[in-house]
């Protein structure tokens, strides 16, 4: 389906982002991030500490990583900082444009299958005797979840999957699903009942499910007032968060369009994995010395403490390939670990 997509997609590509935080100052910030809105909980806890201790203010664009990483190259936005979502986004898009040198690896997840007390077959979703009690016990799903989820009526909820890693996650799932279960026609039925949202959510009203980030569905838990928001764990196979099964999650991938520039492909592969969050220093970085510092601060132990409060699980110290290593800033060398 993706595949189909992108010769119609990359003409008409727009311009949305998930999520925006623009301050809007007459004072130019000091330090500009594009970042993932699934790190923005986990980013604002980092910044309000640097913040604290430099005076330095932080421009903060969320979003779609795909859609923030064309605004920060096609797009030709200030950037000092750029924090995706998925990793593979900034060594396969950004890093072969020449935008940046390297990614580093920052945090790690799995997909869960979120819903309500009031979506199609959210009584029997879950597997028998499964306690949901957020984050100390979660369900995992029922032996024949994939098969509910293609029941008359039901709808998967998502964001476009050229825009967002988190849709296009679904996507590999749905791939995974397939190889698993061996079901005649499965990817297709799934896919059949995804349906695109500009912004995703009306779970039990509008929408029955949603593949989301582990971390975002505890969130959105904990911040459910109705007590009717409920999510589960699906099986490693599938989930993208097994870092062993990354050869298993590999044999999958999308393809989405390319940055759209002259110099670059019209399409990229994006190979299923862990999911991982990653990021870069944009080699055009305007506020370069303020980004080093801010990252020394996310990369120090202090910073993976508190992204672990409230975001995806912290790589700690972070990993970055032996080749980008070399690349990086001298100051963040002795922060970081090769892989």
């Amino acid at each position: 389906m993706l595949k189909r997509l992108v010769t119609l997609v990359c003409m008409t590509l727009p311009g949305w982002t998930a999520e925006d935080e623009v301050p809007h100052s007459v004072e130019p910030p000091g330090l500009i991030i594009y970042h993932a809105g699934s790190l923005s909980a986990a980013l604002k806890a980092v910044e309000d500490l640097y913040t604290q201790r430099t005076g330095i203010r932080i421009l903060n664009v969320a979003g779609g990583s795909v859609s923030l990483a064309r605004q920060v190259t096609a797009g030709r936005e200030r950037c000092d900082i750029y924090a995706g979502a998925d990793v593979e986004v900034i060594d396969r898009l950004l890093k072969p444009a020449g935008f940046a040198d390297f990614s580093v690896r920052i945090a790690q997840g799995a997909m869960v299958l979120a819903y309500s007390t009031a979506s199609k077959q959210a009584g029997t979703i879950a597997a028998t005797g499964g306690r949901f009690d957020p984050p100390h016990a979660i369900p995992d799903a029922a032996p024949d979840w994939y098969l509910q989820l293609i029941q008359p009526g039901v709808t998967i909820v998502g964001s476009h999957p050229f825009l967002d890693p988190g849709a296009y996650r679904a996507d590999l799932i749905f791939q995974l699903a397939a190889d698993r279960y061996c079901v005649p026609n499965l990817y297709n039925d799934l896919l059949a009942h995804y349906v695109i949202a500009r912004v995703p959510g009306g779970l039990g009203k509008a929408f029955d499910y949603q593949f989301t980030y582990e971390h975002s569905a505890r969130a959105a838990s904990k911040a459910d007032q109705t007590r009717t928001y409920r999510y589960l764990r699906l099986p490693d196979e599938v989930n993208l968060g097994a870092p062993g099964l990354n050869p298993l999650y590999a044999k999958r991938s999308v393809t989405i369009p390319g940055l759209q520039l002259s110099e670059t492909t019209p399409t990229v592969s994006i190979p299923g994995g862990q999911v991982t969050w990653g990021l870069t220093l944009m080699k055009a970085a305007p506020n370069r010395a303020n980004a080093v510092t801010f990252l020394q601060l996310l990369f120090s132990s202090q910073g993976a403490a508190l992204m672990n409060t409230v975001g995806p699980s912290p790589i700690s110290p972070p990993r970055v390939s032996k080749q980008d290593f070399a690349r990086l800033p001298a100051a963040l060398k002795s922060l970081v670990e090769t892989e």
